[in-house]
């Protein structure tokens, strides 16, 4: 068995969403994917070579099979009844694309990780529209809330960009507090660079470097608050934990269904396995200190959180 655990299949590729910063559509072209039965043979091969977990990635992943009539429902649906992989994870997808039913699906399943990216970009409308989005700050909220609702333990990561031109304070006051005011885990925070051929280089109201900076300092502050607090309050519950087989000091990590990053003693026995594993606390790299003392998980989808003794 290799040392590999995880392993990325994309699903799609280009965009037809021509959004002002960006310049995917002209470098990938228009969206395309495979079909989901030459999608599925591909992750069956993953499957063979001993992989655990699939990472289904795409340019706009929740756009696949538009133009074979089908939809990343369907492909997720069909994935969850192929039996040789024990995980899936959504690396990303877009809010406006992200329904309910994709939501409600991942709820039930016990192969798809309770864990969505979702991209917000801004939490100011303006720039929303100024960036031609195709959802806003209300419909991002709603989508958040149908996660937890449906999966208080999942995670949810945001991409935000910041600096975009015609973001001036009061809009990036606008996108902080829209950011602490849903239940999301972590971001990615990126700063806004010129792209010749987009629409957005061509704006007016740049927005200085050294303020984009500081603005991307800060929501990366406010991001690792977040993530401090959702890896809180799982301490002293049980989750799921596929480990990596690299050592560290004697230690191994690895990721839970919830995307906690979890550091063990290492066992070689425990690679490339998918074990449950007492979340005890936090040490001073930011993971969360595990412990094969654990309790038994409810036979419930996805593994609803259990209270350890």
């Amino acid at each position: 068995m290799g040392a590999r655990t995880r392993t990325f299949l994309k699903v799609q590729d280009g965009c037809d969403y021509f959004c002002s910063f960006c310049t995917i559509p002209l470098a990938r072209g228009r969206s395309r994917s495979a079909t989901i039965a030459e999608t599925v043979a591909q992750a069956k091969a993953i499957a063979a070579s001993g992989v655990k977990e699939i990472v289904l990635t795409g340019v706009n992943t929740g756009d696949f099979g538009r133009q074979h009539d089908q939809n990343f429902l369907q492909l997720i649906e069909v994935l969850d009844r192929a039996k040789a992989i024990e995980r899936f994870r959504i690396s990303s997808i877009e809010p406006n694309l992200c329904n309910d039913a994709i939501i409600d699906f991942v709820a039930g399943s016990d192969r798809f990780a309770p864990h969505f990216h979702m991209p917000l970009q801004s939490g100011s409308d303006v720039i929303l529209q100024r960036m031609r989005r195709r959802y806003d700050t209300a419909l991002y909220a709603e989508r958040v809330a149908r996660i937890k609702d449906r999966m208080p333990h999942a995670c949810i990561g945001v991409d935000v960009i910041t600096g975009t031109p015609g973001e001036t304070d009061d809009e990036f006051t606008k996108t902080h507090e829209f950011l602490r005011s849903i239940p999301v885990d972590y971001l990615h925070v990126f700063t806004y660079s010129e792209r010749a051929n987009t629409t957005a280089v061509r704006m007016d109201d740049s927005v200085p470097m050294d303020v984009r900076r500081e603005r991307t300092k800060q929501l990366r502050f406010l991001s690792s608050k977040l993530q401090r607090a959702f890896y809180e309050s799982h301490l002293g519950t049980t989750r799921p934990v596929l480990f990596e087989a690299e050592e560290h000091e004697g230690r191994m990590l690895g990721f839970t269904d919830n995307y906690l990053r979890v550091s063990m003693s290492f066992d070689p026995d425990m690679i490339n396995t998918i074990v449950p594993i007492g979340l005890e606390k936090i040490d001073g790299d930011g993971h969360v200190l595990g412990s094969s003392r654990t309790v038994s998980i409810p036979p419930t989808a996805n593994y609803e959180l259990a209270t350890a003794t």
